[in-house]
């Protein structure tokens, strides 16, 4: 429980900056919302964009007069921000104790290795929840002058939940590359670089048809807002892969790192 809360306490920072990314965001797309909101000239504006970067940008299945439809389009952006923040949070929780040189500490603490990824992956998971709580909530305060409707509300709630089964694979895959990676200093940059290749994999799954078959390799396809809205619930196909890829991550992060010597 120790672990638990000094990492809470290291982490609020980075919880702190994130958090405010997301709100300035939040804050300057409503405002840019406000000038084309039910606007029917913008639908003709929308209709002279290519077809493909209409489908790569999930532009095709929204209406971005509408608050529900402007949000469809922005939740790529609370995707992309989750799953780098929960992907650092996951990789950096761990190889900052080499990193800092603050291994020995953790080593001869009377607790297990699996004892200390546990608090480590816990207090990641909380601000995992913490970030999308966030963003829920200024989200709501941001677009209340609009008076959405019920049908809106449920949706945001949608998008939140595939916000956090985003980071919920990435925050794992980061805890997987920290507990693997002997240079630790790349921990970091390789699950970015995971997130990108995912993201345009995800881009080409929309574009070409003959590249479909990439849905199944990118988590950006597996909560994909435009089929989100149009079915209203996740798929569940994709949270049983979800899952498998979650858990896979995790069990392999523990053995990793119990078997693994450390960098002192």
């Amino acid at each position: 429980m120790n672990i638990f809360r000094r990492e809470l306490r290291a982490n609020l920072k980075s919880l702190a900056i994130w958090s405010v990314i997301v709100a300035l965001l939040i804050a300057i797309a409503v405002a840019k919302f406000s000038a084309f909101a039910g606007d029917p000239d913008l639908l003709v504006l929308l209709d002279s964009i290519p077809e493909p970067m209409m489908e790569a940008l999930n532009m095709r299945a929204f209406n971005l007069t509408t608050l529900a439809g402007f949000y469809g389009v922005m939740f790529i952006y609370f995707g992309l921000m989750g799953a780098i923040a929960a992907a650092m949070w996951g990789s950096d929780i761990i190889s900052k104790e080499e990193r800092d040189k603050t291994v020995e500490f953790s080593l001869v603490l009377p607790v297990s290795r699996s004892r200390v990824i546990t608090a480590k992956a816990l207090a990641a998971l909380a601000n995992c929840i913490s970030f999308v709580l966030i963003t829920w909530a200024v989200s709501l305060v941001a677009v209340r002058g609009y008076h959405p409707d019920q049908a809106f509300y449920d949706f945001l709630a949608l998008e939140m939940q595939a916000m956090f089964g985003i980071e919920l694979i990435f925050l794992a895959i980061g805890l997987l590359l920290g507990c693997a990676m002997k240079q630790y200093k790349l921990s970091g940059s390789a699950a970015v670089g995971i997130i990108l290749m995912t993201y345009f994999m995800s881009i080409l799954a929309s574009m070409q048809e003959d590249l479909s078959f990439l849905k199944y390799f990118t988590p950006f396809k597996y909560f994909d807002a435009g089929e989100l809205f149009r079915s209203g619930r996740l798929n569940s196909t994709y949270l049983l892969l979800s899952a498998a890829i979650i858990a896979v991550c995790v069990a392999a992060a523990y053995w990793i790192y119990g078997k693994r010597d450390l960098y002192i």
